[in-house]
């Protein structure tokens, strides 16, 4: 295995962890993606949810109900402790999309220690 795909399947354990929790809305697959002082900044230039609990609580105050959405993407960029990944997001109700960026910083032990999410809604999208 070379160097390259290991840093491609970290970060694929990661996402699909991610959407998992997603779907879950489950406080302990939230909280099992972030490191205790990690950063999630919903968008580039908005403050940070900073720590584990204040991630979780912001996700379920912002949470979309399970089966909602379904989540496609690709890794843009994977290293060691960096990855940008590309991806669209499809809402069922009312329908519309999104096209997002998220660039996750990894910390040693494969949880995030910081996120962004630039999102895009697609035009015609209700």
């Amino acid at each position: 295995m070379t160097e390259q795909s290991e840093h491609t399947d970290r970060v694929t354990a990661w996402v699909e962890r991610y959407v998992r929790a997603w779907n879950s809305n489950d406080p302990a697959d939230i909280g099992a993606l972030f490191t205790d002082d990690a950063r999630y900044y919903t968008e580039p230039y908005a403050g940070a949810w900073t720590g584990r609990q204040q991630i979780v609580d912001g996700w379920l105050e912002h949470r979309d109900e399970p089966g909602e959405t379904t989540f496609s993407w690709r890794p843009v960029v994977s290293g060691p402790d960096l990855a940008i990944v590309q991806g669209e997001t499809t809402y069922r109700t009312p329908p519309r999309t999104y096209s997002n960026m998220w660039v996750i910083r990894l910390a040693a032990d494969g949880r995030c220690r910081e996120f962004t999410e630039w999102w895009m809604k697609h035009p015609g999208s209700a």
